[in-house]
Order: structure tokens, then C-alpha cells, then sequence
């Protein structure tokens, strides 16, 4: 008797989960206010983090910009303020480093106030040969682009617990749910940051049932510098996105707490293709649209100006 009532809530509930999404999927989700919501952005002084940051300065959401660099963070600040950020502030921070994490977080607790939405959007990318990437560059990737976020949900999500009021946002990549070749340390540390954001997605909504909230974006490659000289045999198929469009899709995804966001929709069908053809016809397909060469004439971003030791500052 247990089996067919759970089987009927069941259906039911999954019945009406799928009506409601495809609702949604038709009439735009109500936006929700994150006026007076502290929002804190990790890799914000350039790229996406920059774009994000000025999006929220509109909101009368107070910002909290965190960057390794500190020159290019504070010129993030300044665009913040100038576009309505009424409190933005702005400190010096290597998120890879977990007592630094761990210490900017007391800091920003006592001088600003408790953290509601948090963006993990600190990344970097080795573009080589698995053979050809240092040691080091290997161990860097995966403490920036995951074990960090490990550091900033530990240190801001109690407090979200307690309010029971947050949202958890994680900027992965595409390629952590399907790989290419050339970027095995990236690859492999943004298919981890996938794994951790949904499982911790699904621990607090199954086990906890808060109202923390989770968005966990994968988007193709940015023109954000990152990924410079990397280019597709077809590039009107996969052109590179550009960060302003890539921006508003997140910052609307937070709004309408949207739990998973690809971009664009065309990496929907990839990732469902992915697992329907065999490994032949996936290499096939890669070889068409030029994957197999597609970091063959990568560069990266060009450091103009190196992260200064000074201590943090704020911008206030």
C-alpha cells in the first residue's frame, strides 16, 4: 500500500513539475528583488566577474568584489559606483588559498554584513598538451576553479542557513560536462565544480529542504581573454561568446533562480547527443566541427598588469 501511494505522489508531483516547466519555458519566470541582498563576486576585476558586478550595481544590492588583482578589481568598483552601486567594496583576494578565504570572510562579515548571494566565478585555463602542463599548473587549475568554491561555501553558507536565505551561483563550463581535447586540467576541474555545485544543490533541497538557492551555469568558451586564439573550423557554429551577453544570461538566471544554465541552447542538444551516439561518431562530430584543433593556435590571456602585494583596499 506504502508503494502505490508513494508511486502516486510520485506521478503526481512530477506530473505537475513538468507542466510547470514548460510553462516556464513559455511565460517568463517572475524576476525576484535583491535590493539589499549582499552579493560577493570571486574573480571580479575583469571578464565576466566585471560585467556581473556592474548588473548587480543596479539592483541597490550591495556588492562585494574579490579579485587576486587588485588594480583591476578596483577599477571594477569604480564602474560599479558609477552605474548606481551605492556599496560596493572591493579587497585583494587569491581564493585558492584557504586560510586567506577563511580571514576575508571574518573581515567581510564585520565590515559589510552577511553574504546572501554568493557567485563562484574565479577560473583559470591551461591550454596545452597533458604533457606540457607544469606540475604546478595542474594543481593551481583544480585549487582555482573548485577547491576554492569548497572555501567560500564553508565560510558564507552557515549564516545563509541560519536566515535560511541565499543562492549559491557557480560558473563551470561546458567543457565540465563535455570534454576537448588540450584542456585536460580545465576539463577535469570544471567537471568537478559541476559535480560539487549539484550535489550540494541536491543536499540542501532533498536532505535540509532550505530555501537556499543554487545556479549552476555552463557556458561555451568567452571572449574574456581566457580562451584568446582559440578557434572552431566553423566558427559561425561555435563563434566565441561575448561577455556581455553571457553576463545578462546569468544575471537573469539568478533572478528567475533558474538551477541550470547552458549557453547557448545549442550545448543542450550537445551534452544530450553526447550520450545517444557512440564514441566513433562523437569523434567524428569533433573532427567536423573542428575540436581537434581548435587550441592548436591558443594564447591565453596576456597579463598586463601583475597582481600588486599591497593589502587589501576597500572602495567605498
Amino acid at each position: 500500500m506504502n508503494v502505490m501511494m508513494d508511486t502516486a505522489i510520485f506521478l503526481g508531483k512530477f506530473l505537475y513539475y513538468f507542466l510547470e516547466s514548460v510553462a516556464f519555458k513559455i511565460i517568463p519566470r517572475r524576476k525576484k528583488d535583491v535590493a539589499g541582498d549582499i552579493v560577493l563576486i570571486t574573480g571580479a576585476g575583469s571578464g565576466l566577474g566585471r560585467h556581473l558586478a556592474i548588473h548587480f550595481a543596479c539592483t541597490g544590492a550591495t556588492l562585494v568584489l574579490w579579485d587576486i588583482n587588485q588594480e583591476s578589481n578596483m577599477e571594477t568598483c569604480r564602474l560599479a559606483k558609477e552605474k548606481g552601486g551605492v556599496k560596493v567594496f572591493a579587497y585583494k583576494c587569491d581564493c585558492s588559498n584557504r586560510q586567506e578565504v577563511y580571514r576575508l570572510a571574518d573581515q567581510v562579515r564585520k565590515e559589510v554584513g552577511d553574504v546572501s548571494i554568493l557567485i563562484n566565478n574565479a577560473g583559470i585555463v591551461t591550454g596545452k598538451p597533458f604533457l606540457d602542463i607544469p606540475d604546478h599548473m595542474v594543481e593551481r587549475s583544480f585549487h582555482v576553479n573548485v577547491i576554492s568554491h569548497f572555501w567560500t561555501c564553508k565560510a558564507f553558507l552557515p549564516a545563509m542557513l541560519q536566515a535560511n536565505h541565499g543562492h549559491l551561483v557557480f560558473i563551470s563550463s561546458i567543457a565540465g560536462m563535455v570534454a576537448t581535447g588540450k584542456l585536460s586540467a580545465y576539463s577535469a576541474s570544471k567537471f568537478a565544480s559541476f559535480g560539487f555545485a549539484e550535489s550540494l544543490f541536491l543536499e540542501f533541497t532533498l536532505s535540509y529542504k532550505t530555501k537556499i538557492k543554487s545556479t549552476i551555469v555552463c557556458p561555451y568558451f568567452i571572449k574574456t581573454g581566457m580562451f584568446e586564439g582559440c578557434t572552431t573550423k566553423y566558427s559561425f557554429l561555435l563563434p566565441l561568446l561575448e561577455q556581455e551577453y553571457v553576463a545578462q544570461k546569468i544575471f537573469n538566471a539568478i533572478l528567475e533562480e533558474q538551477v541550470y544554465l547552458l549557453i547557448p541552447k545549442f550545448t543542450y542538444f550537445a551534452v544530450i547527443l553526447k550520450h545517444l551516439i557512440s564514441p566513433k561518431m562523437m569523434i567524428v562530430l569533433g573532427e567536423y566541427l573542428g575540436m581537434d584543433t581548435c587550441m592548436d593556435s591558443f594564447k591565453g590571456r596576456v597579463k598586463e598588469n601583475e597582481p600588486q602585494d599591497e593589502m587589501e583596499r576597500k572602495c567605498q
